[in-house]
This record gives structure tokens, C-alpha cells and sequence, in this order.
């Protein structure tokens, strides 16, 4: 049977099929899906708040419209015999893709040949890496919680590689005093081939030189504008933006921070956001009546845009009628070589949050 395209069709069908699955299905949203895709969902968090919420949850199911590498968190952290579905299964992050887990290892070889260097890796990274971070010791973070996980990193060894954000690292070292020239950007060119040794020897923090497309976009000149159209506006940015950004913004931080710090704006203030817009516009609508929401740039992620209401009425399908082959399976499994390690990086992370 083909499903109905009409939207309002689709909706109903998913209200329908939550219905009818109860307390088996519990769905996670990330804050930057569409809203025609977040209403639907029984939890929204950004992607420390939604880590945190899954091993208390008991269904049978977990469906997580978000990217892959929440998705492979969610598996890792899930208890035995759940299963993690991903509606849209191409929906990736291009900033993990900077890092793949083969060169990850062979530089942290490297690094850790005269002394112990410990990687603290973004959650925005494959399962892959998490392995190889843990591996070495090491753990994962939030945009959230990035400067307590980073002061935890550096009291584990002589030096910490942060990976793969270049700007969510130099900003979280900014917060925390970490002089400039005690920091070095990573070369990987030549699969890491041009490594300064003689700099990666001395630093205390060792960058990685990826980042996040949707948040790379935005420049000072963007602020300066916005601030000349709007008077008297707050500007606050998400922490993947450039330090350039970071510094002539009021004020920087996670999703959960940027919706905290709307929340918190006087009626007739104006608070101009710098982060993926869909999370913006919901902000603008959410607050209408008494906050002026102003973006800094349209600037949208694709990946998470590739969910729609169709993909995620499709994964609750499949769920229902798991013989049916007109709904595929969209499970998410984690390779078992690499789940030990990968979970431990995880836990550290959690068990340092507690």
C-alpha cells in the first residue's frame, strides 16, 4: 500500500500510528527539525539533553529524527534488545565526515609517542571516532558542556586533541583562559603527514581543523549589520561559530543556552540569533508577542532537513507491520568491536555531568 503525500494525511497517520503503539515507541527530536516534523515528536533536546534522556527511557522502540551520529549515541547508550530507528537514513553531519576514524587513530599514534595526549571529541562525530577516543582515554562533549568535559581532559594527560571543531574548541580555551600560544591547529593534510611535531610536543591543546558548515557561514560583518539595523539588539551565537563571531556577539552558547537566553529576553527586546534557522523561527514564533527574533543569516542544515513527516511516518510503520516490505527498516546498530570503547567515552562523559 502507498502511502497517502497529502501532509495533512501524513500527520494524521503518524498521530495515529503513536497511538496505536503506545508506551513501545518513544520519539526524540533534535531542535533543528522542521517543525512540521518536531510536533510529532515525545521528546526535543539538543544533543546533550537528548544522550542523557535515553537510558531512562523503557520502550521498546526509540525512533530519533535527528542525524546518524545521534542515532549511533542513542544505540550505544540504549538498553539491551532496544532498537533505534532513523527515519531518514542519509541524514549525516558533514562536520563528523571531516574526521574519519582511520586518521583520527594514526594522529593520536603520533601524538601520544612522547607523551599522553587525550581526545576529547564532539558528540558531532561517527561511532567510529567515539571508539578511538575512547581507546585513548578519552571522552566525548556537548556544545553544553564543553568547558567542564575540556577542564577534565586537560587534568588526564600533558595535552588534549579536540576534535573535529576547530571553533568550538578555541572558544571553549578562551572561556577557560588557556593562553593562545599553549594551542595548536592541527595539520592533516597528506593524511597528517605535515604534522609540526615540534609544535604538537608543546601544546597543551591540539585542534583539529573541522567544522560546522551552518554555523561557518556567519562573519562580523553579519553582526555589524544586524546591530545597525537593530538598535540597541542582543546578538548570542552558537559556539561552532568562528571566535571572530564569538567575540563581537553579546553572548555564546549550546541550543539549550540560546533558547534559555530568549526565554529570559524583557518584552521589546530584540535578540538576534546566530544558529540553524529552523530552531530560530520556532523561537520567533514561540516568543512573537513579546520578543523581536532576528537571524543572523538563514542559515539551515541539510542533513537535518532530510527528515520529513513522510520518513518518520514511514519508521513507525515499519514498526508496526515489521513484515511488510513496503516499510523498510531504518535500525540503527553499532559495530560490537568498536561499541565497548565507544560507549565508555559516552559514560565518562556522563558520569562527570552527574
Amino acid at each position: 500500500m502507498l502511502p497517502n503525500l497529502d501532509p495533512a494525511a501524513v500527520a494524521a497517520r503518524i498521530e495515529e500510528l503513536r497511538k496505536q503503539l503506545g508506551a513501545r515507541v518513544t520519539i526524540l527530536g533534535h531542535h533543528y527539525q522542521d517543525d512540521t516534523v518536531i510536533k510529532h515528536v515525545d521528546i526535543r533536546g539538543d544533543s546533550l539533553e537528548l544522550a542523557r534522556k535515553v537510558e531512562d527511557i523503557a520502550s521498546e522502540h526509540i525512533v530519533f529524527c535527528g542525524v546518524y551520529f545521534m542515532a549511533e549515541s542513542a544505540a550505544l547508550l540504549a538498553r539491551p534488545g532496544q532498537k533505534v530507528h532513523l527515519p531518514e537514513m542519509s541524514a549525516n553531519c558533514v562536520m563528523a565526515q571531516m574526521a574519519p576514524a582511520d586518521l583520527v587513530e594514526a594522529v593520536l599514534k603520533k601524538c601520544n609517542a612522547t607523551r599522553k595526549v587525550i581526545p576529547l571529541t564532539y558528540v558531532n562525530s561517527s561511532v567510529a571516532v567515539k571508539g578511538v577516543t575512547g581507546k585513548f582515554g578519552g571522552a566525548v562533549c556537548t556544545s553544553a558542556n564543553a568547558t567542564k568535559m575540556m577542564e577534565w581532559a586537560l587534568k588526564q594527560g600533558d595535552a588534549v586533541l579536540f576534535l573535529p571543531d576547530k571553533n568550538l574548541g578555541w572558544n571553549t580555551a578562551d572561556l577557560l583562559g588557556l593562553p593562545e600560544d599553549s594551542r595548536h591547529m592541527l595539520s592533516i593534510r597528506k593524511r597528517a603527514a605535515e604534522m609540526d611535531m615540534g609544535a604538537v610536543n608543546v601544546a597543551r591543546l591540539i585542534l583539529w581543523p573541522g567544522c560546522c558548515a551552518i554555523h561557518a557561514r556567519f562573519n562580523v560583518q553579519q553582526v555589524e549589520s544586524r546591530r545597525k539595523e537593530n538598535p540597541g539588539c542582543r546578538v548570542v551565537v552558537h559556539p561552532e561559530s568562528s571566535p571572530a563571531v564569538v567575540a563581537k556577539a553579546d553572548a555564546a552558547g549550546s541550543t539549550s543556552f540560546i533558547i534559555k537566553y530568549v526565554a529570559a529576553a524583557k518584552p521589546g527586546e530584540t535578540i538576534v540569533i546566530g544558529t540553524e534557522i529552523n530552531l530560530v523561527e520556532r523561537l520567533a514564533e514561540q516568543y512573537k508577542e513579546t520578543v523581536k527574533i532576528v537571524p543572523l543569516l538563514e542559515s539551515e542544515c541539510s542533513h537535518m532537513d532530510r527528515t520529513k513527516p513522510l520518513n518518520l511516518q514511514t519508521a513507525l510503520e515499519s514498526i508496526a507491520d515489521p513484515a511488510n516490505p513496503a516499510w523498510p527498516s531504518c535500525v540503527v546498530t553499532v559495530d560490537p568491536g568498536i561499541a565497548a570503547n565507544a560507549k565508555l567515552c559516552l559514560d565518562r562523559m556522563l558520569k562527570e555531568m552527574q
